[in-house]
């Protein structure tokens, strides 16, 4: 049985639990473009020759590069800060108020990885001013993840990261590319907001656009193309006429065991069999 390979970033919706099933929807290419990587799971337990990474945090994309360029002097410095001294309430905040105001991408890196792994959940959340603001987790002992960095490392060198938005990320799509969606779900329910995620958030209007981004790469460039997002009616009115599938995946909806609970995932593939008539 293959090895699963763990993201070294903490990540909300991250896909490890899925990508075993997910990779059975993936078709088979020359080069995997992720155009919302996230932590990377995807990435990471996936055997393509080559891959497009990008997001629009751009945190996260110097992060990987540095990683990809650096390991051993990267974890060389991101290590000293996971000490007993620095888990601490005054010193969790500290390194916030240090990280955004810091420019230097090789340190913001450093402080990324210790607000991961310090932070409440490990969420990514920013201000409306660009500052990051999750406030401090109060874990006993926050993990180091000195192998998962080495791991990431060393797949990155088949890899090119780039900060750029998913309609720019699909625009840099070729031949021979299979692209993989992992946007911000759309929200289980109408009082749910879209206006949660970095910038200027993930609108329906995003949905809507990015379920016609992969539409027409399929058809019209013959690039297959797979969406994972919450199934609901909404998103398989999104995306009709694609061939859909449901997954499950187990979800902590709170602190205690009786808050978990199954889920169902829906995975969109637009390919050049896609089903116009269904529109």
């Amino acid at each position: 049985m293959r090895k699963k390979h763990r993201a070294f970033l903490k990540w909300a919706g991250g896909k490890f639990k899925l990508v075993d099933e997910l990779a059975n929807y993936l078709p088979a290419g020359d080069r995997l473009v992720e155009p919302f990587v996230g932590a990377g799971s995807v990435f990471l337990n996936t055997d393509y020759p080559s891959y497009l990474l990008c997001d629009i945090n751009q945190d996260l994309i110097e992060l990987y590069q540095i990683v990809k360029h650096q390991p051993d002097v990267y974890i060389a410095a991101a290590k000293a800060l996971f000490v007993d001294a620095m888990n601490q309430k005054e010193a969790y905040y500290q390194v916030r108020t240090d990280f955004n105001q810091c420019r230097d991408p090789f340190l913001r890196s450093v402080y990324f990885l210790y607000l991961n792994r310090h932070g409440f959940n490990g969420l990514c959340r920013y201000n409306r001013k660009g500052g990051f603001n999750v406030p401090f987790g109060s874990y006993k002992k926050p993990y180091f993840p000195e192998k998962e960095i080495w791991a990431f490392a060393e797949k990155a060198q088949r890899a090119e990261f780039k900060c750029i938005g998913y309609e720019k990320a699909f625009e840099q799509t070729r031949s021979g590319d299979v692209v993989y969606c992992d946007p911000p779900y759309a929200p289980l329910s109408t009082t749910s907001s879209f206006t949660t995620y970095v910038g200027a958030g993930f609108s329906l209007d995003d949905q809507a656009l990015l379920a016609r981004h992969s539409r027409h790469t399929a058809l019209e460039r013959g690039i297959p193309v797979l969406i994972s997002n919450h199934d609901i009616p909404l998103t398989r009115e999104l995306y009709r006429g694609a061939h859909l599938a449901k997954i499950q995946v187990q979800r902590n909806i709170s602190q205690n065991g009786s808050g978990r609970h199954k889920v169902d995932e829906l995975m969109a593939l637009y390919d050049e069999n896609y089903d116009a008539k269904e529109e």
